[in-house]
């Protein structure tokens, strides 16, 4: 067998076996995805680009799957704050903070941080209504 041929021949099996391995990686995290995980990117993904509506579809859709995704429940909070629903945005950062409260494990530290992160938020929604007090409270308890 000629020198050349054996190295493309060797060069064509590390690339393809390379490709396998990447296609494996990408299917193997999308098919072991927690129910409602791709809904949540996508809803972030509207999220930050401001197309509120569509956000809230994918976090609703998030739900449906999986009704208590706390990355779900938070989102349609934010939703609620940036598009001024105040009221919605309350009780939804409200009962994120319920669940998370009734249901995290002390070793949770992603629990945790959303837990701290829905304080903060909705800290954030007592500022933007004028109710100061309430708003350091919930500052206070992001920073336990």
């Amino acid at each position: 067998m000629s020198p050349a041929i054996l190295r493309r021949y060797i060069i064509l099996m590390a690339v393809a076996t390379f490709a396998m391995f990447t296609v494996s990686a990408v299917v193997t995290q999308f098919m072991n995805a927690p129910p409602g995980d791709y809904q949540v990117r996508q809803g972030d993904l509207r999220l930050s680009e401001q197309n509120y509506d569509e956000a809230l579809a994918a976090f609703n859709a998030a739900l449906e799957q999986a009704p208590h995704h706390r990355g779900a429940m938070m989102g349609r909070a934010i939703v609620f704050l940036q598009t001024g629903e105040f009221a919605k945005a309350e009780a939804a950062f409200t009962d994120l903070i319920a669940y998370l409260t009734h249901n995290l494990d002390a070793d949770d530290a992603t629990g945790i941080a959303v837990l701290a992160g829905a304080y903060a938020n909705r800290g954030i929604l007592y500022d933007r209504t004028d109710r100061h007090e309430q708003a350091l409270a919930d500052y206070l308890e992001a920073l336990k």
